[in-house]
């Protein structure tokens, strides 16, 4: 593996590969940004065909947080970890709490919350070694479940895409697929079927998919089926790089506003790809800060209300960006780029001036 030109090609500070032999853990934690405050990130537990796609994942993740936080207006930085393994049968207290360990002696530079692969239970575990560690139980002082605060994130980005792209105040007679039937792909729906939608609904688990349509009305579509239904939205919130070579030419849909972290497999390509085929995407981590603006709360006095006041800006965020994008007719996913870019250039700026 070539860590350092990878690191090098997004600026990355650091990079820590963990191995514990007793627990058998292997953990890779990437800091991308400490510029604008202590780096922040979810854990993701799963098996990786390679350690190679590990790091790669971990890697535009954490670059990922870095510009989700700048937009938001966060003092936080971008970092992510991987644990590799099969959450359901490899993950024990034991391999948590070691790797509480190994987060705990990056001296507060990384502070984890949870992702694919772990849940509030595990963030109590972690906690046992280390209190750089958030998304924890209500009664451990945190806030418990996040999802719920990134699904109406996610809820107000469709909105606002609806708006520029549609010139629609709500969603009423729009056809919607969600794709991951997960906690944030149920509660998104849950807020979309406030609206006369047409939901169209697919994830690997049937249990779910039959759940949802008893639940919502909604019409089950296959794995294999999903990139050529003709709707006007497509939500993916599951996996990342759904959009891809092998996919973006099937695409039909009006609007791409969805949870899911990285949804273009080729971030520069897949993008100018879609803005040409004038399909309107909210870039991922722009519309899924739901989260990250629900933990970076716990790290203070918290208080509901003023989060979902603060994840409504999502709404704005990224009306700004699409207005800009079809002012400057570059890619939706460049823009927010810049914009991140400048906000944390601004803040080095200011503290050379200082």
């Amino acid at each position: 593996m070539d860590v350092l030109n990878q690191m090098q090609l997004d600026n990355h500070e650091q990079v820590n590969f963990f191995h514990d032999p007793k627990t058998n853990l292997k953990a890779i934690i990437a800091i991308h940004s400490t510029e604008l405050g202590p780096s922040l990130g979810g854990c993701r537990m799963m098996e990786y065909e390679s350690e190679q796609n590990a790091l790669f994942d971990v890697l535009r993740l954490a670059k990922g947080m870095t510009y989700k936080s700048a937009i938001a207006g966060l003092k936080l930085g971008g970092g992510k970890s991987v644990i590799i393994g099969n959450s359901k049968t490899n993950k024990t207290d034991e391999l948590l709490e070691k790797f509480g360990e190994f987060i705990d002696s990056l001296g507060g530079r990384y502070i984890t919350a949870e992702d694919m692969g772990m849940n509030v239970k595990d963030m109590e575990i972690i906690k046992r070694k280390t209190n750089h560690v958030t998304g924890l139980a209500k009664d451990l002082g945190g806030s418990g479940d996040p999802s719920e605060v990134t699904s109406y994130g996610t809820y107000m980005g469709i909105l606002s895409a609806v708006k520029f792209k549609l010139n629609k105040d709500n969603l009423d007679g729009l056809s919607i697929l969600v794709q991951g039937l997960g906690n944030v792909g149920m509660k998104l729906i849950a807020y979309l079927a406030k609206h006369d939608i047409n939901l169209f609904v697919s994830d690997i688990d049937a249990d779910k998919v039959s759940d949802c349509v008893s639940s919502f009305g909604a019409t089950p579509i296959a794995e294999k089926d999903v990139y050529d239904l003709d709707a006007n939205i497509y939500c993916p919130c599951a996996v990342g790089a759904t959009v891809n070579d092998k996919t973006i030419d099937r695409l039909n849909f009006d609007i791409i506003a969805g949870a899911a972290n990285n949804v273009l497999e080729n971030y520069e390509k897949h993008g100018n790809i879609l803005f040409r085929k004038n399909i309107l995407y909210a870039p991922d981590y722009v519309i899924n800060a739901g989260g990250v603006i629900n933990i970076y709360n716990e790290l203070g006095e918290y208080n509901k209300i003023d989060v979902f006041k603060q994840v409504e800006k999502i709404y704005d965020n990224l009306l700004n960006i699409f207005v800009e994008s079809e002012k400057q007719n570059i890619a939706t996913n460049i823009v927010s780029d810049l914009l991140a870019e400048k906000i944390i250039n601004e803040h080095k700026n200011d503290k050379i001036r200082i």
